[in-house]
């Protein structure tokens, strides 16, 4: 297990093939801070300083990278710190990370992180429930890039004849104004360079999400079930921006997880390289029948 140290004196696990380059740090976490090409430039955001403070006292440190957070967002259960040391053990193709229990939650949470194929990475991200009893809540896969890029938000396509087809949740400072969005029929382009937060959501039926930066695009999926009801207004995906970072998030469904019982969500990630800036919907049409992306 290759140990390298990135930014503020963060100790992290390499985790690496012949395409990709993950740092996973050991200091915090579950964490993964770098996420690139090999001989090219972090994906992720960098954001050793960028805290938020809510209400009851204490900090909340955001780091960058990629984190496992807790729907609904709550102030005391989602913004439980993850400032302590992490367990990373080996398993098969990767690693499996473990904090420790939670005592604000009672919560405990993991993420195994599994190179696939050359471009290709599994998470899957699990939060134990070790109270004394039943916890309802959801897993939420949360990813910050760096800004600059645009974020490719892929629309429902079915046809409900005379019945409305998708949904939208927005927050209270979400300005539908905004000229750095275009709201098209079948994608929602997000242009990271907001001065002001920016937040949808929506249930995602489509099941991936993308990120292109700097001729590299970021793929992620997830799992949809119709059936399943979702936080924010039966959102599965949904994408954040200000003026320092933009996230690509998924939630798994709401879930009851019993005492000592196990709730599990799972992201795939692609990367591809030399992809042309997608200018509008006809540009991401294109490339997702060249991706194959549904």
């Amino acid at each position: 297990m290759d140990t390298v140290h990135y930014y503020s004196g963060q100790e992290c696990s390499v985790l690496e093939n012949s395409m990709l380059r993950l740092l996973v740090t050991r200091n915090i976490g579950p964490r993964v801070l770098w996420f690139g090409f090999k001989n090219d430039e972090n994906l992720f955001a960098d954001l050793p300083s960028f805290v938020a403070e809510p209400p009851g006292g204490g900090l909340f440190h955001f780091y960058g990278g990629h984190r496992l957070w807790v729907a609904p967002e709550d102030f005391a259960t989602t913004y439980a710190p993850d400032d302590s040391p992490v367990n990373i053990s080996p398993v098969k193709d990767g690693y499996l990370v473990t904090k420790l229990i939670e005592p604000q939650t009672g919560l405990q949470k993991s993420l195994e992180i599994l190179l696939g194929d050359e471009t290709q990475v599994v998470i899957k991200h699990h939060i134990t429930n070790h109270r004394t009893k039943p916890v309802t809540c959801a897993p939420w896969a949360i990813t910050q890039f760096k800004t600059g890029g645009v974020a490719i938000l892929p629309q429902a396509r079915h046809d409900a004849c005379v019945l409305p087809n998708r949904s939208l949740a927005l927050w209270t400072y979400t300005d539908m104004s905004d000229t750095n969005v275009t709201w098209g029929k079948d994608y929602i382009l997000l242009h990271a360079n907001m001065k002001l937060p920016f937040k949808v959501g929506f249930p995602n039926p489509r099941g991936w999400l993308a990120y292109w930066f700097n001729g590299s695009l970021f793929v992620k999926h997830a799992g949809y079930n119709a059936q399943a009801q979702y936080y924010d207004f039966n959102s599965s995906s949904e994408c954040y921006c200000n003026d320092q970072f933009l996230e690509l998030e998924t939630l798994a469904p709401i879930t009851v997880i019993e005492p000592q019982q196990t709730a599990s969500h799972v992201e795939t990630w692609n990367l591809y390289e030399d992809i042309p800036f997608p200018q509008n919907e006809k540009d991401v049409q294109a490339l997702a029948e060249a991706l194959k992306l549904e």
